[in-house]
């Protein structure tokens, strides 16, 4: 014994719990679960996420389908103003080869 206190006492101080300090916290977080499972109505929170998450997904369709729609009449642009040169460069190439004289016409050398 020292001071009065048998050795090894400090070990076996109650902290709590009859049983192992461990218990004790396992029962509070035992405890904490069930306040915060009442709290909350499973269902409920289920009908906000998915509430949420068709909003969400209708708002990223739409972004999507204007980013389609943008790259689309980009790429419209783009192909209008190169076929619309090359049009015009063999409209222009054909009217030269029409009006040129005919080379196999008789009387040619």
């Amino acid at each position: 014994m020292i001071d009065n206190q048998p050795i090894g006492a400090a070990l076996n101080r109650n902290l709590g719990s009859s049983t192992a300090p461990g218990e004790a916290v396992e029962r509070e977080l035992d405890a904490m679960i069930i306040r915060r499972s009442r709290l909350r109505d499973p269902d409920e929170e289920t009908e906000l996420w998915q509430s949420s998450s068709r909003v969400y997904n209708a708002r990223r369709r739409e972004e999507i389908r204007q980013a389609w729609a943008a790259y689309h009449a980009g790429q419209a642009a783009s192909l209008r103003r190169t076929l619309e040169g090359l049009i015009s460069h063999h409209t222009q190439q054909a009217e030269l080869y029409a009006n040129q004289p005919n080379a196999n016409a008789k009387g040619a050398t």
